[in-house]
């Protein structure tokens, strides 16, 4: 008796299928947005529990971060892909058959703590394929993939809801989480020899040291600010009397601008210092969220979105590079760590402007918005600068080419 061995793919096939597992990943996670209104109004329930849903979604996405690296760590990439593909697949269709918010708020938190492990498994998938010298190119195409994934999502899930219904959608990433994990077995794992050690010890070690705090501190008060305010741009919208369309087709901005401006940047690295570029993605952060602070109607919105895009990619990915320098002997462990903080602040931010979105006050949740994006990029722009002087290096890091939501 033979056992059939399916054929791997090869290095294009390869690069394809980790670009669409970050893209439906990136997917699931920024199609809630445009859905927060019409699930509230389907469900009878108000603004603020719904929105706790997408909260629970991003705490659970970030606290699995680090859990999915280790994994990975001890049982392979491919294997930690396709077994978090599988668990995302049957929270996605429960999701579509959820009775009630309750139900749905469950089935969404273990799709988030599922969905966790696509991107950040990637991106080490491509560091364990890809030799140095060529490594930044798929890498680049990843995050790109991931970048699109947020404008496909605000803009379809919006545009789905109208049409069809907003069950629709967690449908649709979980078709696609089910076909992939077929696809997924086609994808030859890295040659290495599995993690033994105590994971622990490298968390210790990260962070003990005092410029890993401040990278986690400053990735946290973002991911409040940008990430967990930016789920109300679409209901900020729709409170205009918008329908869940335009609403989502207004947040896609936020996609678009983070693909858009990361060609500037892309320009500026090697001529600018990593303290540059993130000083020009804090003033793009503060004038993002001054404009809706001012007056909310589409076109305000629409213009936060593309400047809080480019925000993204220039003080993001300037934070996300630092974070792999900042202790290199434990640098797996210490971008795990970010992740998992940027989705912990996503989370907090969430929770902490549900109920003013619930009143409907969107211009006091920008205002506030303002006013912790303003400490938060000075406070970047002055450690990052001071970082590069006590290390004797004012390099642009290599890193900071392309956004991620990572």
């Amino acid at each position: 008796m033979t056992t059939e061995v399916r054929p791997s793919v090869g290095e294009r096939g390869r690069l394809r299928l980790l670009q669409l597992a970050a893209l439906t990943s990136t997917c699931d996670r920024f199609a809630i947005a445009p859905l927060l209104v019409v699930i509230g109004l389907d469900m009878d329930a108000p603004l603020s529990a719904v929105a706790a849903v997408a909260s629970a979604y991003f705490l659970a996405y970030g606290l699995m971060q680090p859990v999915w690296g280790m994994i990975s760590d001890r049982i392979g990439r491919v294997r930690v892909m396709r077994l978090s593909l599988l668990g995302a697949a049957v929270a996605g269709i429960g999701s579509v058959l959820a009775p009630n918010l309750l139900a749905l708020g469950i089935c969404r938190t273990v799709a988030g703590g599922c969905f966790a492990a696509l991107i950040p498994s990637t991106l080490v998938y491509v560091g364990d394929m890809w030799p140095a010298a060529v490594r930044q190119r798929p890498l680049a195409d990843v995050l790109a993939a991931s970048s699109l994934g947020i404008a496909v999502a605000t803009a379809g899930a919006g545009l789905l809801a109208d049409l069809i219904h907003w069950r629709v959608v967690p449908g649709v990433t979980a078709v696609a989480a089910a076909l992939l994990w077929v696809a997924l077995s086609r994808l030859p794992e890295p040659d290495r020899s599995p993690a033994t050690g105590n994971p622990l010890r490298s968390v210790v070690r990260v962070l003990r040291d005092r410029w890993a705090l401040v990278v986690f501190a400053l990735v946290f008060v973002e991911g409040m600010t940008v990430l967990g305010v930016l789920t109300y741009l679409a209901p900020a919208v729709q409170a205009l009397g918008s329908s869940a369309a335009l609403a989502g087709l207004v947040a896609a901005s936020f996609g678009v601008g983070a693909l858009g401006w990361s060609r500037l940047v892309r320009m500026l690295v090697g001529r600018t210092s990593p303290g540059g570029l993130a000083c020009i993605g804090g003033v793009l952060l503060i004038v993002g969220w001054s404009v809706p602070a001012i007056t909310v109607n589409v076109a305000t919105v629409a213009a936060a979105g593309l400047l809080l895009g480019g925000s993204w990619a220039f003080l993001h990915t300037t934070l996300q590079g630092w974070a792999t320098e900042v202790v290199p002997t434990e640098r797996a462990t210490a971008v795990a760590l970010f992740a998992a903080l940027l989705f912990l602040g996503s989370s907090a931010g969430t929770a902490a402007a549900g109920p003013l979105a619930d009143t409907g006050a969107f211009g006091t949740l920008f205002r506030v918005a303002l006013c912790v994006a303003v400490p938060l990029a000075v406070a970047a722009g002055i450690a990052r600068i001071r970082y590069s002087a006590a290390r004797g290096s004012n390099q642009p890091d290599a890193a900071a080419t392309t956004p991620t939501p990572d």
